[in-house]
């Protein structure tokens, strides 16, 4: 592996378990692999939130531009009770 750098680290114990668990059941050769897999999920799913940022900064901006018409806050606490309430039932 090129370009690497040896660190310690201190984990809780349930987290240093979970990497000797995966370890020990063959999912990942290292203690290191476990961690490497773990920071590039956590790179991955910040990626993934700051794209969603973006998208919506830019819906925002956009709806700034274009102005349209807006919402009376009845109107919208009203749909997101709709809302809410679909997404609640089985």
């Amino acid at each position: 592996m090129q370009n690497v750098e040896k660190l310690s680290i201190t984990l809780p114990r349930e987290m240093a378990r979970t990497v000797r668990e995966k370890v020990a059941a063959g999912e990942y050769a290292s203690n290191s692999e476990v961690i490497r897999e773990a920071l590039r999920l956590l790179q991955a799913a910040e990626t993934v939130k700051a794209e969603k940022l973006a998208a919506l900064r830019h819906k925002i901006n956009r709806s700034i531009e274009e102005g349209g018409p807006s919402l009376d806050a009845d109107e919208v606490f009203e749909r997101l009770k709709v809302r809410r309430k679909s997404a609640t039932m089985p």
